[in-house]
């Protein structure tokens, strides 16, 4: 760990937003730096080391401070501080700046709109098997201030979203990916222009001699390479090339278009890193994947049963509309800002779609002329219709698949609340299922 000469050492600091990040940055700035702790809520935790250190909102007005550390969920354009934030925006740092300020360990640093907690996770697994000193931090859960004990050796995956990008200002990562780039969080950049931007700041602000990974004839991707010079070296991924290592694995985890694109990152960092294709396989082939990310939750003889709670947008689900029979699809809540549909003709016959939640204009909108879809008060009632229609139907093989393209906030307080509940609804009607399945 280094301080000498670091600008988070010795400083008076503010630090705003008190969730997770916040709360991991105090605990690792709080022996290092004068720190001051602001949240636009009443705090529940009771911690008294949390308490003394915290100042108010007019006190924060009088103040100067020398760095002010911003939590990705805070939006600069919609908080109690906003007019301070914005006078002193050259003060404004992200976590990710006072771990790289501190510390000079290999990253491998994944964003992208869709994919990266997948990728992320698929990547630990594989540097496990291959002996490396791992650590997983970020926008995945853990933030990257809480991991103890780091050494010199430890290789972080870090899995960054474009808030926690838009409010770096000197964090580098040796290894840069970007999946995929489509419209997402228009709401919280205003347009996606500056969406673009903060996605490539990882690799702006790369060196010469580092790499980056980025998605092959990704046309916003593409756009933006032309426009700019970057010093690190781009590594152009092509995700439709991974058959022939495909037939080696027997993992049905992977036989969506999504998760095939996922691996073939994964596949690519590999090799430059020379890991042991052996020992690759092998977990590889295990791989299960995480919580509500296209897992499959039942499958037996004709029905198969897929919790995608975590897709938000249309781009995140369309992988799966095109690789699974005679699909019902659930899907609603709160639309993003610039969504498009742009599923294929081909696929349309194969799919009904079952609509709930507060934006069911939007999904109409969306979908007329295009898919069959119907309307629900709620998500429990587009699923009784679903099993009402398959005891009557006979055909071979069915699939409901729950992936919402949309934000849950209109029902649930996140995605994993809102996959929770959907699990539960298929465990109340585990006897239509298995009659389903007789």
């Amino acid at each position: 760990m280094s301080t000498n000469l670091n600008i988070f050492f010795d400083k008076k600091i503010l630090i705003y937003g008190l969730g997770k990040t916040g709360l991991s940055t105090f605990k690792f700035l709080k022996d290092k730096s004068d720190v001051f702790l602001f949240d636009d809520f009443k705090l529940k935790n009771k911690n008294l080391d949390i308490k003394k250190n915290l100042i108010s909102y007019k006190k924060i007005l009088k103040s100067k401070f020398d760095r002010i550390i911003l939590s990705p969920g805070i939006d600069i354009n919609k908080c109690k501080l906003s007019k301070f934030l914005k006078k002193n925006n050259n003060k404004i740092y992200s976590d990710l700046d006072i771990f790289y300020a501190f510390f000079k360990n290999d990253c491998i640093t994944v964003t992208g709109t869709n994919g990266k907690s997948t990728t992320c996770q698929l990547l630990y697994q594989v540097l496990l098997k291959q002996k490396f000193d791992a650590k997983l931090v970020g926008n995945i859960g853990n933030p990257i201030l809480s991991v103890k004990n780091v050494k010199k050796k430890a290789i972080f995956i870090i899995e960054a979203s474009s808030y926690q990008l838009e409010y770096s200002k000197i964090f580098r990562s040796k290894y840069a990916v970007i999946l995929n780039l489509s419209p997402d969080h228009i709401e919280r950049h205003k347009n996606l222009n500056k969406y673009i931007k903060a996605k490539f700041k990882l690799l702006k602000n790369q060196f010469k001699g580092n790499l980056a990974f980025v998605k092959k004839n990704d046309l916003l991707i593409d756009k933006e390479l032309k426009l700019n010079r970057f010093r690190g070296k781009i590594i152009k991924v092509n995700t439709k090339n991974n058959d022939n290592f495909l037939k080696n694995i027997n993992n049905n985890f992977f036989l969506s278009e999504t998760n095939k694109e996922n691996l073939s990152f994964v596949l690519e960092i590999s090799k430059n890193l020379n890991l042991k294709n052996n020992l690759l396989i092998k977990t590889i082939q295990t791989f299960k994947g995480l919580k509500y990310r296209q897992q499959v939750i039942f499958k037996k003889k004709n029905l198969t049963i897929i919790n995608d709670s975590k897709s938000t947008s249309f781009s995140s689900t369309m992988g799966i509309l095109k690789t699974n029979p005679n699909i019902h699809w659930l899907l609603g809540g709160i639309h993003k800002k610039g969504d498009k549909f742009n599923l294929p003709i081909k696929y349309f016959n194969n799919i009904n779609a079952y609509i709930y939640g507060k934006d069911k204009k939007f999904f109409n909108k969306k979908l007329k002329g295009k898919i069959r879809y119907e309307n629900f008060s709620n998500l429990e009632n587009a699923l009784k219709k679903i099993f009402m229609i398959l005891k009557k139907k006979k055909l071979a093989f069915h699939t409901i698949l729950f992936s919402p393209c949309a934000a849950s906030f209109d029902a649930f307080k996140n995605f994993e609340h809102r996959g929770l509940y959907f699990n539960k609804l298929i465990k109340k009607h585990l006897n239509e299922i298995q009659k389903i399945n007789k």
